[in-house]
């Protein structure tokens, strides 16, 4: 299944409960699809969201809702049955949005294009913590229930664990020469894998952040999405177009699933049943794919990959995962690449965002 948009499609996101789909466009629109076994994905709606691109859409409020982070520093709440604005917070961050993630039923993370993390309450209305703790925009942030923590990456190279039990930085890698562009935590917690421009993934132990335990080759080009599929398997998105199943220690290429097309993948998500994979392009196209006939199904070849790819220390699994034992800032050696279309400084309040929801 598959549905065009008329520009390029940045962040992607499932309901929770029913059938849809959200994406959010270069140009500051949403879209909003209705998909079934039977039948192209049905535009329901295309409204204007943003003044600049929409870089990171989320459902959220048992799906009520659509959030979205945009360039213009602004974060939108939408009505996800008209698409209308429900809540506007203008100047939620000094620089453009870049990332937003979904922590809670209550709270939300967002992350710019200068390094700045914020969280959100949407009970109290307001922000609740704050990590200015990167020095190039955040790629990609996740969050780690049992420890109450969020972790990101950089543009500037360094992965960071931020408490917000403690409202600090518990910890924060060394510079790697490549930028870290995504990051999943496997083996029940224990291993956080980070994809990067080069194509390598970088293992950390958990407790042990400061360098990584293992680099995995198996990539030609750069890896710009992951999932999680199993605590042994991710699925990866990476510039040449494919997406493959990856396993985690031992590391290898698994197969190669399926090829959006021959450009980059933006943005890879699980529907809330993980029937489907979907899956986004520089091709303007979303692509909705049956995630068991692409795991079950024959196996397809991109030029001369070779199936399994090896790394420097594929089986070893052995480090003593304690909870976060390095905790002093690691300096960064300058800054990355941005995305593009930076926003502007503000410094009006943003305390009443959420007075609407």
């Amino acid at each position: 299944m598959e549905a065009l948009h008329e520009e390029l499609p940045f962040d992607l996101d499932f309901h929770p409960s029913s059938p849809l789909v959200v994406t959010s466009l270069i140009t500051g629109e949403l879209c909003l699809f209705r998909y079934g076994p039977e039948s192209q994905p049905e535009r329901l709606f295309s409204v204007k969201a943003h003044k600049e691109s929409c870089r990171a859409v989320r459902f959220v409020d048992s799906g009520k809702v659509i959030l979205s982070g945009s360039a213009d520093c602004s974060v939108l709440a939408s009505d996800v049955e008209s698409g209308k604005a429900i809540a506007r917070l203008e100047d939620a961050h000094g620089n453009a949005i870049n990332r937003l993630v979904c922590l809670t039923e209550t709270t939300i993370a967002t992350g710019d294009d200068e390094g700045c993390i914020k969280v959100w309450d949407t009970r109290k209305r307001s922000c609740c913590n704050s990590f200015e703790v990167h020095d190039d925009y955040i790629s990609d942030m996740t969050y780690v229930a049992d420890s109450n923590q969020i972790l990101a990456t950089s543009g500037d190279g360094t992965l960071s664990v931020n408490s917000l039990r403690r409202n600090k930085v518990r910890s924060r890698s060394e510079f790697s020469e490549d930028e870290l562009l995504s990051l999943v935590v496997m083996k029940n917690g224990k291993k956080v894998v980070c994809g990067t421009p080069s194509g390598a993934l970088l293992l950390y132990s958990w407790g042990y952040f400061k360098d990584c335990s293992d680099r995995f080759l198996g990539h030609t080009q750069s890896v710009d999405t992951m999932l999680k599929l199993d605590e042994e398997t991710l699925v990866s998105g990476s510039s040449d177009g494919v997406i493959r199943l990856v396993g985690i220690l031992p590391n290898r290429i698994i197969q190669p699933l399926a090829e959006h097309s021959e450009y980059p993948i933006e943005a890879l998500a699980f529907s809330n049943d993980k029937k489907y994979l979907g899956s986004i392009s520089h091709d303007k196209m979303l692509k909705l794919w049956d995630l068991e006939e692409l795991l079950n199904g024959p196996q397809i070849v991109i030029g001369d990959e070779p199936a399994e790819a090896g790394s420097d220390n594929s089986d070893d699994d052995s480090d003593d995962d304690a909870m976060d034992v390095d905790l002093a800032t690691a300096s960064s050696k300058g800054s990355r690449s941005k995305k593009a279309g930076k926003g502007q400084s503000s410094s009006r309040p943003a305390s009443d965002f959420f007075a609407d929801l």
